[in-house]
């Protein structure tokens, strides 16, 4: 079995709405059904990203957090 490899996208150190705007770019250039793995430590980024994908219909798949950073795995859906 293959497991499956998501893309890593690194915005620690960027501040709202840059982690948002940043991820829906490298969504929009995805295929459906590939995951994306977003690094954020923007305060706002969790509240935010949950927001973005209700928002969107994309899902997030996980929420991780690191300590000083946090992990989110997008999944692309349409």
């Amino acid at each position: 079995m293959v497991q499956e490899q998501a893309k890593v996208k690194d915005l620690r150190g960027l501040q709202c709405p840059m982690p948002i705007m940043e991820t829906a770019k490298a969504v929009k250039e995805a295929q459906v059904d590939e995951l994306l793995t977003v690094l954020a430590d923007d305060p706002a980024a969790r509240s935010d990203f949950e927001a973005w994908s209700r928002r969107t219909g994309h899902s997030l798949v996980a929420v991780n957090e690191h300590g000083k950073y946090t992990e989110f795995v997008i999944r692309k859906t349409h």
